[in-house]
């Protein structure tokens, strides 16, 4: 698992129990997954096709600085595979662990194509 992304919790992310709200970290985790799938396929036309369960371990307050960690887990014909885990910077605390998240390859129709991809050839050195 590779940690680089990075968010402090402000105001504006916290829900009425003044912690993080999950729907924001779910799309901070959407959003960072969607783009370590576009760098690892070289290509933008991706879609998220499936998150598995999420699991809440713990919650983050403001002023909290998170990391979002991302490892390559599958690759497939047509598909990406990840699995996720949040947790706060200094203590090492696990926020929130997903353990797939399936991106596709899709053409200007939105169909899933093969993205010709392989263990051999898919650049996982770095994010």
């Amino acid at each position: 698992m590779q940690f680089y992304s990075r968010k402090l919790i402000k105001p504006e992310n916290l829900n009425a129990r003044n912690t993080l709200f999950g729907g924001i970290l779910l799309k901070w985790i959407d959003e960072e997954a969607g783009i370590y799938a576009m760098t690892k396929l070289e290509t933008k036309n991706v879609v998220t096709k499936f998150i598995s369960e999420i699991n809440f371990v713990s919650s983050a307050k403001q002023g909290d600085v998170i990391e979002i960690g991302l490892g390559f887990t599958k690759i497939g014909r047509t598909s990406i595979n990840f699995s996720c885990e949040v947790r706060n910077v200094f203590s090492k605390q696990t926020i929130i662990k997903i353990e797939n998240i399936v991106f596709v390859k899709v053409d200007e129709n939105g169909i899933p194509i093969a993205h010709g991809k392989n263990l051999q050839n898919l650049k996982l050195t770095n994010l």
